[in-house]
């Protein structure tokens, strides 16, 4: 009943894994801008054929192979993806032959998305875009096939964990940042077993991450954390494998050692099941996740747990699965985008001042 991320926002974010250099939303100017702005921030031209009322009525397929040969002349790409939104879908345009009519030298995907394709699920969007890129080639079938269940995963967490789980949830907070750190830093002063999970997706990993870089060590040198992290560097698309090499690169410039990797930042559905095998293994008093905390099997673990998630609406749902805190970084989407090294966290922030650091 609480708005959700759409198809078409996830058609745009998937494009720009890709390392599209264009992407044009046929639909009107103001559908989805707030995403197509924040994209900008990462590299990617986002325009619009910026569809009006008559257009809906006579239709707009000219608008858009003139907009696809305007994209040519102003940015010379070599991966364009052309977005159906809802109004060009429902009165039934045509973004194949308007992309074969346009006959432009890049290589253009059309994306026949909207805000209610399938059941509306994001990743709905997403998955639009792997079939009609592995169609186009420009990725093999297996990365398709292995990003599909990835993300029909992720779906099933959602709606089984996380805030998609149909009734409205309120927004909230969580809990007090302040005092959810003087727990976690009495914890590492009587000696406690402590995990720290980074199970985070894609670009807010560069958030989530910030976490790993306080400096416990120099504080509880005789009681350093178990880190670990999906951070693989050999899976994914190429740029969020480029994420895990920035990331893991600071993290050992600052002395962080990583001592368990649970697999790549888009497998955050299954890296959570990893990185709770792995400290089942183990016995430990205080476990911290971040990113997504709910893909991890919280129920299964014996201690107490801290969250740090980037949605307000996911405080409830997370506090109902068991973990003893939770704590939201809001914008996590908004400070990453464009960045290629790690970002404060209030969470991280409040502990270093804590610390004297």
């Amino acid at each position: 009943m609480h708005p959700r991320p759409s198809p078409i926002a996830a058609s745009l974010y998937t494009l720009r894994d890709m390392n599209a250099d264009v992407i044009i939303l046929h639909g009107p100017h103001g559908c989805c801008f707030r995403t197509g702005r924040l994209l900008e921030n990462d590299g990617v031209r986002v325009v619009t054929t910026a569809m009006s009322e008559n257009d809906f009525v006579f239709g707009a397929a000219d608008k858009l192979e003139e907009t696809i040969r305007k994209v040519e002349e102003m940015f010379s790409p070599k991966l364009v993806g052309v977005v159906g939104t809802c109004a060009s879908m429902i009165i039934g345009e045509d973004l194949k032959e308007a992309v074969k009519n346009a006959d432009i030298d890049a290589t253009v995907i059309p994306v026949e998305s909207h805000g209610g394709f399938g059941e509306g699920d994001n990743t709905e969007g997403a998955i639009m875009v792997l079939d009609a890129a592995a169609k186009a080639g420009v990725i093999p079938e297996e990365e398709r096939e292995r990003q599909t269940r990835m993300l029909k995963l992720a779906t099933q967490t959602e709606k089984t964990r996380g805030m998609a789980q149909g009734g409205y949830i309120k927004p909230s907070y969580g809990d007090n940042k302040v005092q959810v750190a003087r727990v976690l830093l009495e914890s590492f002063e009587r000696g406690d077993q402590i995990a720290m999970v980074l199970n985070a997706k894609k670009e807010t990993s560069y958030l989530f991450s910030d976490l790993l870089k306080v400096p416990f060590g120099e504080v509880y040198p005789d009681n350093k954390p178990l880190i670990i992290a999906n951070l693989d560097e050999k899976v994914g698309l190429s740029r969020i494998r480029q994420h895990a090499v920035n990331i893991r690169r600071e993290l050992s410039d600052e002395g962080v050692t990583i001592d368990e990797i649970s697999g790549g930042l888009d497998e955050y559905p299954v890296t959570g099941e990893e990185a709770a095998r792995i400290i089942k293994e183990g016995s430990f008093d205080m476990v911290v996740v971040a990113g997504v905390p709910h893909a991890l099997p919280v129920e299964e673990i014996e201690a107490e747990t801290i969250a740090v998630t980037d949605g307000p609406r996911l405080v409830e749902p997370l506090k109902k699965l068991g973990y003893t805190y939770v704590v939201t970084e809001l914008d996590a989407h908004s400070k990453t985008l464009g960045t290629d090294h790690i970002v404060p966290s209030d969470f991280g922030e409040i502990l270093m001042g804590l610390m004297d650091f």
